[in-house]
């Protein structure tokens, strides 16, 4: 009997789930499945390989029971727009209580088993009768979630700086924590409103190449240290460029003597391509948005 990855729920988990007989399905199959809060619309991601089931931490179990029908896309289209009133119905019960709580998202399961109820709230809250009185508003379970700014994010959040749609609502299955040791490893600016993400917090893609930073950092050696090179011992950085430096308010990178002539060669086109564009760019009309050209490059030869 095959099995298979499966995300589902508005928060995205992710569970191993079985199927009925010998029903296959391709990756992105839309399916609907039983999990342990009822039926679901789930997505499927991948065959439950033993390589695939080893990066996943406690996932759930399940079992697959068919692929969406045209029925199936009609009742989920309708329990969305449902789902709407129940979260404006929630958030003026919620007021009347005068609870000390923010109502971020409502989720109602497909099989209408339950009602997820999202909410922030700096302390604990005793919600029992506002449980109480939506149970009998929506006539079902009802199950209240306290969560955090980056859930917050995972649940409402689009795209991010980079263009892309945020890592925590696509990608990634869990947010490993972030500090600013790891933006000042990489050189990253310290500017809090450039290093951090929808949910305010700092990204989590500064903690994507953090262990590269950090294996480069224990195995090179130190800025200043003597080097054998082809040419002899030299007292140089053992890489090819410098820190950045400020020079006339731009960004001024410096290519060492020893680096590559292909670098070189590389970097005086960069150099003039840069200086056409900012001719052609202050020749444009004042109308017109200019184009930022914040870097300069130039060589220069380092003695030993």
């Amino acid at each position: 009997m095959p099995k298979y990855v499966v995300r589902y729920g508005a928060m995205r988990f992710l569970g191993v789930m079985t199927t009925r007989g010998n029903d296959t399905f391709t990756r992105g199959s839309q399916v609907v499945a039983r999990t342990d809060r009822g039926l679901e619309c789930s997505v499927v991601l991948s065959e439950a390989t033993e390589e695939s089931t080893k990066e996943l931490k406690n996932p759930t179990q399940g079992q697959i029971l068919r692929g969406m029908t045209p029925a199936d896309s009609v009742e989920q289209s309708r329990i969305l727009a449902q789902q709407r009133d129940e979260f404006l119905k929630c958030r003026d019960l919620v007021a009347a209580s005068n609870l000390p709580m923010e109502l971020v998202d409502v989720e109602h399961v497909f099989g209408g088993e339950r009602i997820v109820v999202y909410y922030l709230a700096e302390n604990r809250v005793d919600f029992r009768d506002l449980v109480k009185q939506l149970a009998g508003e929506f006539q079902t379970r009802i199950e209240m979630r306290q969560i955090g700014v980056r859930d917050e994010a995972k649940l409402l959040a689009d795209y991010g700086d980079c263009g892309k749609p945020v890592c925590c609502n696509t990608h990634l299955s869990e947010m490993p924590p972030v500090s600013m040791k790891m933006a000042k490893l990489q050189k990253a600016t310290l500017d809090p409103t450039k290093i951090s993400g929808r949910c305010g917090r700092l990204k989590c893609c500064l903690r994507y190449e953090y262990d590269t930073y950090e294996q480069l950092q224990s195995s090179l050696p130190p800025v200043g240290s003597e080097v054998l090179t082809q040419r002899g011992r030299q007292r140089q950085p053992p890489r090819l460029l410098e820190p950045a430096q400020r020079f006339q308010g731009r960004r001024c990178v410096h290519l060492h003597a020893l680096a590559p002539p292909a670098l070189h060669d590389l970097f005086r086109r960069a150099h003039f391509i840069l200086a056409r564009a900012r001719k052609h760019n202050s020749s444009r009309s004042a109308c017109t948005p200019s184009v930022s050209l914040p870097l300069a490059i130039t060589c220069r030869a380092t003695s030993a």
